[in-house]
């Protein structure tokens, strides 16, 4: 027999012989693949994510949204569609994501996501709810309450993909504030509740302090609350926590405070306003003082273009006019306050 003719025959042979061996593998994996499809589902496993503490969604509530509607238990692996059962466990609010498939010892796995309240929202009619990163409403737990900052009197009802473009603007302006009052120790201490204005601002009710703090909109969310914070160390340490009925920090580089009418108790009147500008100029604070001839009902402590302002540049302390009133405030309680990182 020839060279060639040999080759070739072992060329042959060694073809034949990988067609055999991938027949045999596609037999034995039709095999078991078919012996897996009859084989039944043993059970459910149910595992649940989530960056909080507690769980609103606990796994017996995932394996009842499961065996409520066809019970995959007991039945032929092959007969069980995880697609559908994935898009069943995701009708639950609280569920961000849902991932199904079926182990080896043929149990039946739900890995879980659930979603991240942010913030708590009570509409103008009374109705409330959470919402979490993606702006997606989650309905309130009969289970647990959430630790996230309230927003009172938002001004729709709809359905968040039927809100009007300002409406949806003032939920994601709602997301940006309760992410950094979340994130801050001392601010999710302080601020008690986040009202919302006919004008959709924000003016915002402390723990520590008989004052409103007037936000404005979301925007610049970071330097309000470092003016303000500043505000409290200059201004209210050294005269009073009760001594302003309303701090404004709406206007950049600014801080403009109410003083409150000792005879009137808590009825704020225009008397004095403290306006601190270019709050970190050089680790001291430039204080403008702005009087009133005529006394105003106003309650806002937006500045007036009629009042007279005298300048005085500052470092530790606070304006003449700021004494005075420390004198009637009395006590001085110290803020304990953890600078944000």
């Amino acid at each position: 027999m020839q060279p060639k003719t040999k080759t070739s025959l072992k060329r042959i042979g060694t073809i034949l012989l990988w067609m055999s061996v991938i027949a045999g593998v596609i037999v034995l994996v039709t095999v078991a693949v078919q012996g897996k499809n009859n084989s039944v589902c043993k059970g459910i496993v149910v595992n649940i994510k989530g960056d909080h503490k507690t769980f609103f969604v606990e796994p017996k509530d995932v394996k009842a949204l499961i065996t409520k509607n066809n019970n995959p238990v007991g039945k032929a692996l092959g007969d069980i569609n995880t697609l559908t059962i994935e898009q069943i466990v995701k009708r639950d609010p609280w569920i961000r994501s849902a991932e199904i498939y079926i182990d080896n010892n043929k149990m039946l796995n739900v890995a879980v996501t659930e979603r991240e309240p942010v913030a708590r929202i009570f509409t103008f009619s009374g109705k409330s709810y959470y919402l979490d990163e993606e702006g997606e409403r989650i309905p309130v737990s009969s289970k647990y309450s959430a630790l996230v900052p309230v927003f009172t009197s938002f001004p729709s009802d709809a359905d968040t993909k039927k809100l009007s473009k300002s409406d949806s603007l003032l939920t994601s302006y709602i997301i940006t504030v309760a992410n950094y009052i979340k994130a801050d120790t001392f601010w999710n201490a302080q601020i008690e509740q986040v009202q919302i204005t006919k004008t959709k601002k924000f003016e915002m009710t402390p723990k520590l302090g008989e004052h409103v703090i007037e936000f404005g909109d979301g925007t610049n969310t970071e330097a309000k609350f470092k003016k303000l914070l500043i505000f409290y160390k200059e201004a209210l340490n050294k005269v009073g926590w009760n001594t302003y009925s309303r701090i404004n920090v709406a206007y950049e580089n600014e801080v403009y405070a109410l003083k409150k009418d000792g005879k009137k108790g808590l009825v704020p009147t225009v008397d004095t306003t403290v306006q601190l500008a270019q709050i970190e100029n050089s680790g001291g604070i430039e204080t403008t003082m702005e009087r009133d001839d005529d006394e105003d009902d106003s309650t806002s402590a937006t500045p007036k273009k009629d009042d007279r302002k005298i300048t005085v540049a500052t470092a530790a302390k606070p304006a003449k006019g700021m004494a005075k009133s420390a004198a009637k405030s009395g006590a001085k309680p110290k803020a304990v306050y953890q600078p944000r990182h």
